[in-house]
């Protein structure tokens, strides 16, 4: 008997707890009698918390229908709106003064690191798996290109130059002739 006395609130609790929860709850307020379960205590606190939620989701939706409202009718944003002091529109930064602060351009030696794909193309084919497969040491490939044809220069894979073959002392060069445009 004395285990559940100790779940159970005396009346002045009762009153305290009913005077802390939410006025507004759409059930009237229970009378407190002798001995009421704890369970039905949460219960309320529980709906009364539910009420309040309720009724914070009711004013930020109205505020959004004449939020939105407002912007359909094209009128400025109500003064009443609790963001309307942040609005503000945004200012765009120039470039020009952030990167233009050393006027002189940068050393062409500032990119002697940079390693890329060089690549110099004499011509290509098509051929099937049963060709490649018959390919022996000695066996000719003909390219779509003839004998004194430009060649392309590649870097990193972009046609940049075209240019033709050399051989100088022994070894193949490549003479450029032509520096092609870059495409966008």
């Amino acid at each position: 008997m004395a285990d559940q006395d100790d779940d159970l609130l005396r009346p002045d609790e009762i009153e305290a707890l009913l005077g802390a929860a939410d006025d507004s709850a759409s059930e009237p307020p229970i009378e407190p009698s002798e001995q009421i379960d704890a369970g039905e205590i949460e219960d309320l606190l529980a709906q009364a918390q539910s009420n309040e939620a309720e009724s914070q989701t009711e004013e930020l939706l109205n505020q959004a229908e004449a939020d939105l409202a407002a912007a359909l009718s094209g009128s400025a944003r109500p003064e009443n709106s609790p963001n309307a002091e942040q609005a503000k529109p945004y200012q765009m930064e120039s470039f020009d003064s952030a990167a233009g602060q050393s006027s002189t351009a940068l050393p062409l030696n500032f990119l002697q690191d940079v390693e890329l794909d060089l690549r110099i193309e004499l011509g290509r084919t098509e051929l099937l798996i049963e060709d490649v497969v018959k390919l022996r040491e000695g066996s000719v490939v003909s390219l779509d290109k003839l004998a004194g044809d430009p060649v392309d220069i590649l870097v990193n894979g972009r046609l940049v130059a075209r240019g033709e073959v050399l051989v100088l002392n022994d070894n193949f060069c490549v003479r450029v002739a032509e520096i092609l445009s870059p495409t966008i």
